[in-house]
């Protein structure tokens, strides 16, 4: 009986000793798990947008010209640079018209001096009719010559006026405010406007912009499939993206719509005017419009900053039920409240994600998730 219960004791106690090194083991198991910062698949009602390429080009645009010929003797402006509305440019050498101007006041001022003298014979033999000094016929005569001083002052100041307007050509000025290209032609340049004018410059109003895109049909049919959306105010801000980050945000306001298909592409032409903030915009430049088209009532949203790229794709790490991180590749939409990703493919709502440590973390390895919203 003795040698039994010393047995039954001796189990009793290694089972014990058993028990708490599992236990141990267990502790010492969960406390070696890292806390790793994870968030759910959120789910939400958003509009859907398709991005397309495009261009900005300035409403208003204006040509330079130079109506005169002669040498440019200067250009008053550094290509590039914002001028004003009536702003000097360009001077022409005015020698010749200048010549013409006083040619032309010259004229005018004989032609006046001959109507006094032909009004004042006009009044005398009109008197000496009367006393039948002079015949009825002198009388005719010199009304007439009367009558031909007065048109011939009319024309001297017709000449007048065009040679003074000619002169003004010598002096280019800017047709509006805006920014403006380099020159043509510089100065020392002959230029030959007398005949048909010659531009020398371009000048870009750039306080209203128009984005042209090109969409596909298919994609104009998805829009018409929503007769409520498509007329809704998300059409007069759509959001533009640049190659670069610049100091403001855009929208364009949908203006135009192709009345047809273009046959060789199949598609549909659509334009948006733009409001130039602070000037930051340039005619020509390149842009990215998001044209919204639907919605989404159940769409699958994750933070931006979670999503990883390799060969493969887009992925992300999820914890699953055993607190196992997986790899798992995804497909992804747009973003959304610039923080926060569509995803089309690869999750489903309310799986946990891993939001830190995207480098350290393995596939695999068990973590502790501590969930952040």
């Amino acid at each position: 009986m003795k040698k039994y219960f010393s047995l039954s004791l001796l189990l009793v106690v290694s089972f014990s000793v058993f028990m708490f090194s599992c236990r141990k083991s267990d502790k010492e198991s969960t406390e070696a798990l890292r806390d790793i910062d994870v968030a759910q698949v959120t789910v939400d009602s958003v509009v859907l947008h398709k991005t397309y390429p495009g261009f900005l080009s300035s409403d208003n645009s204006f040509d330079v010209i130079c109506r005169v010929d002669g040498m440019i003797m200067t250009q008053n402006y550094t290509g590039g640079t914002y001028v004003k509305k009536g702003q000097v440019l360009f001077t022409v050498d005015p020698t010749t018209y200048r010549n013409a101007v006083e040619q032309a006041e010259a004229t005018l001022a004989s032609a006046i001096s001959s109507r006094d003298y032909a009004k004042s014979h006009y009044e005398a033999v009109k008197k000496a009719l009367l006393a039948d000094a002079v015949s009825k016929m002198e009388v005719l005569n010199a009304e007439s010559a009367y009558h031909q001083a007065e048109a011939a002052i009319k024309n001297a100041k017709a000449a007048l006026s065009t040679a003074r307007t000619t002169l003004s050509y010598c002096t280019v000025t800017s047709p509006v405010s805006g920014y403006i290209t380099d020159s043509y032609q510089g100065a020392n340049s002959y230029v030959n406007g007398g005949g048909t004018p010659v531009t020398l410059a371009k000048v870009y109003e750039n306080a209203n912009f128009t984005v042209q895109f090109e969409i596909e049909d298919l994609q104009y049919e998805k829009m018409l499939a929503h007769p409520n959306f498509i007329n809704s105010d998300l059409y007069r801000a759509m959001p533009l993206q640049f190659r670069d980050s610049l100091m403001n945000r855009y929208t364009a306001d949908l203006s135009y719509t192709a009345p047809s298909v273009d046959q060789s592409t199949g598609t549909i032409t659509l334009k948006g005017k733009v409001k130039n903030k602070d000037g930051e915009l340039k005619d020509g430049m390149y842009v990215m419009v998001s044209l919204p088209y639907g919605y989404d009532p159940k769409a699958m949203l994750i933070k931006e900053a979670a999503i990883s790229t390799d060969q493969l794709g887009k992925y992300i790490y999820v914890v699953n039920d055993s607190n196992k991180v997986v790899y798992t590749p995804i497909e992804v939409g747009e973003v959304y409240q610039d923080s926060l990703r569509l995803v089309t493919k690869g999750v489903k709502p309310g799986d946990k994600y891993v939001t830190k440590a995207l480098l350290t973390v393995r596939n695999g390895e068990k973590v502790n998730p501590v969930l952040r919203k």
